[in-house]
């Protein structure tokens, strides 16, 4: 009798399973499947989050696909204006700059609170929030990088502690905030900003800033691969610098792979030309996407700097935004950010055209369709994972649970 039981109440469980499938995309989650009814040689769940990843993926058209991949400022303090332009090219992600903020991080979370129309996929918000001289949210009272570098390195890690509560509490999901770079020179246009004076004291407050914000919001180290290596700005030009590979690795590398090995998930790409190791700035540069994906061992989101400081640099080769986005994406970046201004056809962009010609530029080769799956993947990645929600796109039914009702009802 007890085993007709047993058999009647797996049926049970399948028929009810199969009921949810039927039902549309939402899945029971694993844990809320009775014990008895995973059964010994039934085939292991798949990876729910990566099936709704993949079945994302391949329902993209190819403009989808390069939309999702770049993230814009749209000025103003308006949900409804900013969430138009996002929702009417499909872009990945917006940056707020200061002009977004018209108060405390309350009235910003307001704000970010209605920039998504898909709960399920959230649009990626990020700000530069460093604290001291670059901060976007006025509320922030942590110290700042130069206040700690006569502190332990535990001083580091409460003031990003504390500064990644604020930036959460803005509904903001990335923070461009942690400053990798690290030079002795004083002149630099970087050095009031970075976190040591050396690569090793910077290194141990880099660690501490990305432990400080873990679990929090997104870390993000910048500017890669060094902008202490040049004392100029990157704002208006490309600095340069002639030092070696192997320099590098002793110096300017250091405090990056610190933050690396602490965890960050996103790494910043800089304007930063260096003639001995690449012919382009770093932000277009296969090269160095190389050394920080294989050397490094990165695998997490790269995203370059303001594509339109390219052009501000004055020179000729950056002039054009579309190439530089497509050389940037072709370079191995995951994500393409340009900080427009309110008509950004000011600067030479049309969101319509430049997706338009980021897929032409996909469909003829100069992009490869397996590597830009590849970025959408770990865009994708941390988008769903900031929705909360765990289910396929498109049911997958049972097996995405590791159940098998043949399995299940040939209990005997």
């Amino acid at each position: 009798m007890r085993r007709r039981h047993d058999r009647s109440r797996a049926i049970a469980v399948v028929g009810a399973l199969i009921a949810v499938s039927l039902g549309g995309c939402s899945i029971a989650p694993i844990d809320a499947v009775p014990a008895q009814s995973r059964l010994v040689g039934a085939p292991a769940p798949l990876d729910v989050d990566q099936v709704y990843r993949d079945q994302r993926i391949a329902a993209m058209t190819p403009e989808q696909k390069l939309a999702a991949l770049v993230m814009i400022h749209v000025p103003g303090t308006d949900a409804g204006s900013i969430r138009a332009v996002i929702d009417a090219h499909g872009l990945g992600g917006v940056i707020l700059m200061g002009d977004n903020v018209a108060g405390p991080a309350s009235s910003v979370a307001a704000l970010t609170a209605g920039l998504s129309t898909d709960a399920g996929l959230p649009v990626l918000t990020a700000i530069d929030q460093e604290g001291g001289t670059v901060r976007r949210l006025d509320d922030d009272r942590a110290l700042a990088a130069r206040d700690l570098w006569g502190l332990d390195p535990s001083a580091t890690e409460q003031a990003f502690a504390a500064r990644s509560a604020l930036v959460a509490s803005a509904g903001v999901m990335i923070n461009f905030g942690i400053v990798a770079d690290v030079t002795p020179d004083r002149s630099s246009f970087i050095r009031p900003r970075t976190l040591g004076e050396t690569p090793s004291a910077a290194a141990e407050r880099v660690a501490a800033a990305v432990r400080g914000e873990m679990g929090v919001v997104l870390s993000t180290l910048k500017h890669f691969p060094g902008h202490g290596a040049s004392p100029d700005d990157s704002h208006v030009s490309i600095p340069r610098s002639n030092i070696s590979l192997e320099t590098w690795r002793t110096t300017h590398a250091v405090p990056f792979q610190a933050g690396i090995d602490a965890g960050a998930p996103l790494v910043m790409m800089g304007h930063l030309q260096f003639d001995q190791i690449s012919p382009m700035p770093a932000s277009l540069s296969p090269a160095w996407i190389d050394i920080l994906r294989s050397e490094m061992g990165f695998d997490g989101v790269i995203v370059t700097d303001d594509l339109l400081m390219l052009q501000a640099s004055g020179v000729p080769a950056y002039a054009n935004p579309t190439a530089n986005a497509i050389a940037a994406l072709a370079a191995g970046n995951d994500v393409v950010l340009f900080v427009l201004p309110g008509d950004p056809s000011t600067v030479g962009v049309n969101l319509t055209m430049l997706i338009s010609d980021l897929a032409a530029a996909l469909d003829d080769g100069r992009l490869d369709p397996a590597r830009i799956d590849e970025s959408l993947d770990r865009v994708l990645a941390i988008r769903r994972d900031a929705s909360g929600q765990s289910a396929p796109y498109v049911d997958c039914g049972l097996k995405c649970w590791g159940q098998s009702p043949r399995s299940l009802a040939d209990d005997n």
